[in-house]
């Protein structure tokens, strides 16, 4: 029986069907689910959130011991449990859930993998951000619009704040396209699987949120100049002065901004915050 014969028969066993609500879309590609796999560094325990039916968890747990699952969905969990009785599965909202201490609960070096739902990709890239400490790496599929703007360079229309963000906290890097044909359902989207290596920069909490709500500003709206955005938060005229001080060009948009003048942008403005 091939996999989504199998995967269509499991579903049929529970009346399970994926829910839109959810953004449920289940991974049914060999060669997609074997390049996530090989991913996760050998010897690491793996947390995955959003394991649906546990396409991704089986072969996972055949990788990793020990695992865990983080799954809000009850009739995914009963699958699970016929599927993977072995699995330890937390029913619970990711995005309420107690994210350290599941995390904690299992040995390091520790990996997270997710297929993360389109509808609150935004707020899980936040969530897994956030406890980037706490992993070793992370391997996550999303749609693949929003892989490419966050592996955007600078000077690319595409780079927003998404992209300073998350590349001044991770090494980013492709790992597999799994275009819509992978999915069962098929959506109308393809997706994209990208690795997250995290960096040693903004180690202090405090360098991190700050730089977090310069880059945010620095990007509201990103066709004006960066000195009139970064005005909004400092003042136009600090704004103007902060551009002056970096010897940049006073027409600089944020999105032709280097990582590196972001930081130094962020140390600045800072110290002018502090004044």
């Amino acid at each position: 029986m091939g996999e989504l014969e199998t995967l269509k028969s499991l579903l049929e066993r529970h009346g399970l069907k994926p829910d839109k609500s959810l953004g449920q879309h289940y991974l049914i590609s060999s060669r997609v689910i074997n390049s996530i796999v090989l991913s996760v560094a050998e010897g690491a325990s793996v947390l995955e959130v959003g394991p649906g039916p546990g396409v991704l968890s089986q072969p996972l747990f055949e990788r990793a011991l020990p695992m865990k699952a983080i799954e809000i969905d009850p009739i995914s969990v009963a699958v699970l449990g016929e599927r993977m009785p072995e699995l330890e599965v937390i029913r619970q909202d990711a995005l309420k859930a107690d994210f350290t201490e599941i995390a904690c609960s299992l040995p390091e070096p520790r990996w997270l993998v997710s297929n993360m739902p389109y509808h609150i990709t935004g707020p899980l890239l936040t969530l897994f951000t956030q406890h980037r400490r706490l992993f070793l790496g992370q391997t996550l599929m999303m749609q693949k619009e929003v892989a490419q703007k966050i592996m955007a360079t600078p000077g690319e229309r595409e780079m927003g704040s998404i992209s300073v963000y998350l590349q001044s906290r991770f090494q980013v890097s492709h790992r597999v396209f799994a275009p819509s044909g992978t999915f069962f359902p098929p959506p109308k989207v393809d997706s994209q699987v990208l690795l997250f290596i995290p960096s040693n920069a903004l180690s202090d909490l405090r360098e991190d949120a700050w730089h977090e709500k310069i880059v945010r500003a620095g990007f509201i709206q990103p066709r004006k100049t960066l000195a009139n955005n970064l005005g909004t938060l400092l003042g136009k005229n600090e704004g103007v002065e902060l551009i002056n001080s970096l010897g940049l060009a006073p027409s600089i948009r944020p999105h032709q901004v280097t990582l590196e003048t972001w930081f130094e942008i962020a140390k600045q403005s800072g110290k002018l915050n502090e004044s």
